[in-house]
């Protein structure tokens, strides 16, 4: 039975316990400090809810399907709820142009009755005297005729059908800038997913290097080459390693099924993800050559101007109802009392309508287009100034992460060499290891700033792309294509 551990005494315990809350302060630091690094950056901003959403299909497999990024972006792009709405929003939009293009369009349509009618004569004007009958009938009446009615001029109607025509260019570009958005949003997620497994992965090293670390400290403890304070401290730094590496595997696992609801996998599949990501060059721009590029090709910038064209074309129709309209209005069929005795028979009609007094119906229709006419503009000058930050923003934040990946390489390289060397000294007797716990800490800090930077340059990558509106387009060419 192995004997028990002699209870140390009080003067040992109170020179331990400074050291003891140091080491402990020290890990939640740490811990602070790397929550710090892994959420600092928010690189896409508020994302609707929908582009975070996806419509499952299909049944899931036993095995791991592998996925690489650019089949994550594919299956996003044909499964994310955004792109499924915004395609709704098309389809509406399309309905909508098709149904004022029919105001302007020929309206034909056809009858045919046949009637058992009986008709007081005295009802239709024709008081014929005591010595005829009041009533006629019953007799057949049979017709058949076709009616059609064109609009000659209605300058309302054909502001409205300009006016959804823009819509449904508005439509368009907003469904195209959805699917920008899906692959933003899906590259973000499958980067922090990589992220989040580097972490895990470092994290369990981690945990196994202080692992060896404390049962390197117990022996030598045993040869009395060390104090069993050094004991107690490798174990405090394990206990904080292993917490660590379970709090990283957790996030991975919440992490990879955001990811796996993005991209619509079927529920319950399970997946791995290719950590080979293609190198996408930086484009060689000047920013005010991005900016025109922004602007010629950002879809929401598009959509917007749209909407302002749209707005104007609103305002004149609303305009154009104080104007007369002309329409033409004809028929033509067969009337009798038979079909066999009927005969044909046809008329042709111009009509003017001029308005004269609506109660101020008019007047508050142009008003009302005004404001929206206002609010279309502010809107498209506010995403004018968006697109400016959004494309400088990139801009700074691609050269940072370059710099700072650069650094953080160099620093984990150091950090590593620290460690090593620490655990030399100390299992030559030469120090304690409470430098190799410090040395601990700083290779944790430097992976952390290594994994973050690495993650940030790829990011600043692809808001670069999306800022420029040219997100898909670079899929499209540095990802080998989309299925």
């Amino acid at each position: 039975m192995t004997p028990l551990m002699p209870w140390p005494r009080p003067e040992r315990v109170a020179a331990f316990l400074p050291i003891f809350v140091r080491g402990l302060l020290a890990l939640a630091l740490v811990a602070l400090a790397v929550s710090a690094i892994a959420q600092e950056r928010s690189p896409i901003g508020n994302v609707p809810a929908p582009f975070l959403g996806g419509v499952p299909e299909g049944t899931a497999t036993p095995e791991a399907i592998r996925i690489s990024i650019a089949d994550a972006i594919s299956r996003a792009l044909a499964h994310n709820l955004g792109v499924r709405q915004s395609q709704s929003a098309l389809d509406v939009a399309r309905s909508e142009r098709a149904q004022a293009v029919s105001d302007l369009l020929p309206n034909i349509r056809g009858t045919i009755t046949e009637t058992r009618r009986k008709n007081s004569l005295e009802a239709f004007g024709f008081p014929l005297g005591p010595a005829f009958p009041r009533v006629v009938g019953p007799y057949n009446l049979f017709e058949a005729r076709v009616y059609g009615t064109q609009s000659l001029l209605d300058l309302a109607a054909m502001n409205d059908a300009r006016a959804n025509s823009h819509l449904v260019n508005a439509a368009q570009h907003a469904y195209q800038g959805s699917r920008e958005t899906v692959v933003l949003v899906t590259a973000n997620l499958y980067l922090q997913t990589l992220a989040a497994a580097a972490r895990a992965d470092s994290a369990h090293a981690r945990q196994e290097t202080s692992q060896a670390l404390y049962t390197q400290a117990q022996d030598l403890r045993q040869g009395g080459i060390v104090a069993g304070l050094d004991v107690v401290r490798a174990e405090v730094r394990l206990l904080g390693d292993r917490q660590r590496a379970t709090a990283t595997a957790n996030d991975r696992e919440k992490i990879k099924l955001q990811l796996a609801r993005v991209m619509g996998l079927p529920i319950g599949q399970e997946y791995t993800l290719s950590s080979d990501l293609p190198n996408v060059p930086v484009p060689m721009m000047t920013l005010d050559e991005a900016l025109q590029r922004a602007y010629r090709d950002r879809p929401d910038y598009l959509a917007a101007q749209e909407r302002v064209k749209a707005a104007e074309a609103t305002r004149q129709s609303a305009v154009s109802e104080h104007l007369p309209t002309v329409q033409l209005n004809a028929d033509y069929g067969a009337i009798g009392l038979t079909l066999p005795t009927s005969l044909s028979t046809f008329s042709v009609a111009g009509l003017v309508a001029v308005p004269i007094f609506q109660g101020g119906r008019t007047q508050a229709k142009v008003a009302e287009a005004d404001a929206e006419l206002r609010s279309r503009r502010a809107e498209a000058e506010d995403l004018k100034a968006e697109i400016y930050t959004d494309v400088r923003s990139a801009f700074l934040d691609l050269q940072a992460t370059e710099a700072e990946l650069t650094t953080a390489t160099r620093g984990r390289e150091l950090a590593n060499q620290q460690l090593t060397q620490s655990r030399d000294r100390f299992a030559s007797g030469v120090a304690s290891n409470l430098e190799v716990v410090q040395a601990q800490e700083a290779v944790t800090m430097a992976d952390e700033q290594y994994i973050a930077a690495q993650y940030g340059y790829y990011v600043a990558k692809a808001l670069l792309a999306r800022s420029l509106g040219t997100a898909e387009g670079a899929v499209q060419k540095y990802l080998g294509g989309l299925q």
